[in-house]
This record gives structure tokens, C-alpha cells and sequence, in this order.
């Protein structure tokens, strides 16, 4: 198996480690040489990806930014085989999607949407770990949800990274539900950090939740901006509704009435007990 990965940054080095484990052949390319160098040299990849090989690979897995992504796709469309599977690692999927489905109608080869749901709150090569995506699962985008085939043929070259499973959804899917799951949790926690309090104490009197809560705040603002603002509609549907429950919770607290606050908390915990049990019937 061979496999070809374009951009060598957190989720494509981590990657190419990954299958490296697994006995693949990996071609990557990154657009700054000395990082697609570097990943030679620590032996994360076999050599480059260029358009002499690009058709030697079963699997092409674009892991940069969905702009880049698409751009990528529109100028080596006319090189890729038809016999390649292109699966991108973008973090929304409506964007990517169009433009991969419209390229690949038009070229002849096959594009999935996919997305890696793993992560670390720190980018680049220097933190890609081969063990990144063990037990974790790949979400997939198929412009024919009933194509059984081409699913049974992402998993066969998915799972060897390490994934458990395949997770089939569609665009517009995945988009509203990574808004509340994960893009969500980057704005709140990016947003809880700027407290004066955190300044002016230090956090010196903490305990695990604060550091598990303000993990993510760390991140590329590059990335995440683009992501949130290709999936602004979904997004600013999770922040208004944050927005009000929080005025609920505020309200409690002006009004000094211990039982609103309990009865608001008894929700949350109680929503959280739902979630779990339908997540559970879905496992």
C-alpha cells in the first residue's frame, strides 16, 4: 500500500507516521521544503510527493486547510489517477466537499470527504505522533451515501493509521454537528481564557477542570478562523444558544434565587445523562 499526503503539519504528519507503522510506503509534500525534508530525514515519510509519483499511490490524503485543500485539488486534478482513492482531512465539510465531488465528476477520479477526529491543542510536525488516531474515528463524506463499495474500500485503507471505524454522514452533518462538538469548545474556552481574574490571580488556586476546560484555547488562529467562518451559519447557532442559556444562569444569580439555579443545573445534568444514553443506544 502506498500512500501520498499533502501537508506534513499535526494531522498529515501524524499520519504519515502512522501508516509508516503499518508497513505503508508514504510519499508526502509540504509546502515548506525544509518540513517535507525534516520528515524524510526522521524517516515520517518513504520521499516526495510530485506529479512523477502521485499516481503511483492507492490513497492521496490532503491534510491542509479546506482554501489550500481546494485549491490543491483544482491544480492537480488533470494529474490524478483514476485508480487513486482522494480522501481530504479538512475540518468542515461542505466547502471541501463541493469542490472535490465537482473536480472528480469532471476528472475521473474518486474524492471522499473525510475528517480525523483527533487531535493535540498544539500544531506542526514537531508534535505529530504515530499513535494520534489509535481508537479514534474517521468521518466520511461519499457523494453516494449508498456506495457500499467505495465505504468498504476507504475503511480498508483508513484503518491501517489506526482508526476503529468509518463513520458515514453527510456534509451538511458533520458541519452542524462539529460546529457544537468541537468548534464550540475551541470559541468558549478561547473566550473563558480572557478573564482579568485569570491574570490578576495567576490560577493559582486550580483543580483539573480549569486545565482540561482552557486546553484548546491554544490554537492557530489561522485555522481556526477559516474553519469558523466556512461554518459561520452552524456556529453562530451554538454561540446564541450558549449566549442565552447563560443569561439564564446570570439571571439566577441577579435575582438571588437559589432554586432557579438548581432547577438550571438539574438540566444540564440531566440533558447530560440523555446525551450519554442515546450516544450508548448508537455505540
Amino acid at each position: 500500500m502506498k500512500i501520498g499526503i499533502v501537508g506534513l503539519g499535526l494531522i498529515g504528519g501524524s499520519l504519515a507516521k502512522a501508516y509508516k507503522r503499518a508497513g505503508a510506503q508514504v510519499a508526502g509534500f509540504d509546502i515548506n521544503d525544509l518540513i517535507t525534508q525534516f520528515a524524510q530525514m526522521a524517516e515520517a515519510i518513504d520521499e516526495t510527493l510530485t506529479d512523477e509519483n502521485i499516481n503511483e499511490c492507492d490513497c492521496i490524503l490532503i491534510a491542509i486547510p479546506p482554501v489550500p485543500a481546494v485549491e490543491w485539488l483544482e491544480s492537480n486534478a488533470p494529474k490524478l489517477s483514476k485508480d487513486s482513492l482522494v480522501i481530504d482531512c479538512c475540518g468542515t465539510k461542505r466547502y471541501i466537499c463541493d469542490a472535490g465531488f465537482r473536480l472528480a465528476d469532471e476528472y475521473g477520479f474518486t474524492f471522499v470527504g473525510g475528517h480525523p477526529m483527533a487531535g493535540l491543542q498544539y500544531g506542526g510536525f514537531k508534535h505529530s505522533r504515530y499513535d494520534l488516531f489509535d481508537d479514534a474515528i474517521f468521518a466520511v463524506v461519499t457523494e453516494h451515501r449508498s456506495d457500499i463499495m467505495l465505504l468498504d474500500r476507504v475503511k480498508k485503507l483508513i484503518l491501517p493509521a489506526g482508526f476503529s471505524r468509518i463513520v458515514p454522514c453527510t456534509a451538511e452533518d458533520h458541519d452542524k454537528i462539529i460546529a457544537f462538538t468541537s468548534q464550540m469548545a475551541h470559541v468558549v474556552s478561547n473566550a473563558f481564557i480572557k478573564s482579568a481574574t485569570a491574570l490578576e490571580s495567576g490560577v493559582s488556586i486550580s483543580a483539573g477542570s480549569y486545565r482540561d476546560f482552557t486546553r484548546v484555547a491554544y490554537l492557530d488562529a489561522n485555522m481556526w478562523t477559516e474553519l469558523f467562518m466556512e461554518n459561520r451559519d452552524n456556529l453562530k447557532f451554538e454561540i446564541d444558544t450558549l449566549i442565552n442559556e447563560l443569561s439564564r444562569y446570570s439571571k439566577a444569580l441577579e435575582d438571588e434565587d437559589p432554586d432557579r439555579m438548581r432547577e438550571l443545573l438539574e438540566e444540564g445534568r440531566d440533558r447530560k445523562v440523555e446525551v450519554e444514553k442515546r450516544c450508548n443506544m448508537k455505540a
